[in-house]
């Protein structure tokens, strides 16, 4: 892992994969959404855009997983 790294995490859940997993709610127009919502609070805490990592917590039911740098 980088040092200096900031991940910004969004989390998406469903009880079961039974209308598709947690990550298919991932759109290009959602990933934009946390994208600007994560350059806004960068800029306001002076931390360099270049340092964010996006990350996506995946729980389906009561498993987790972490798909790092997702987007």
């Amino acid at each position: 892992e980088r040092a200096g790294v900031v991940a910004v995490c969004e989390v998406k859940t469903r009880a079961s994969n039974a209308f598709g997993s947690p990550a298919e709610a991932m759109t290009p127009a959602k990933c934009r959404s946390v994208r600007l919502a994560a350059f806004g609070w960068a800029r306001e805490n002076l931390v360099p855009f270049h340092s964010l990592r996006f990350d996506v917590a995946v729980i389906t039911g009561t498993s987790l997983e972490v798909i790092e740098d997702a987007f």
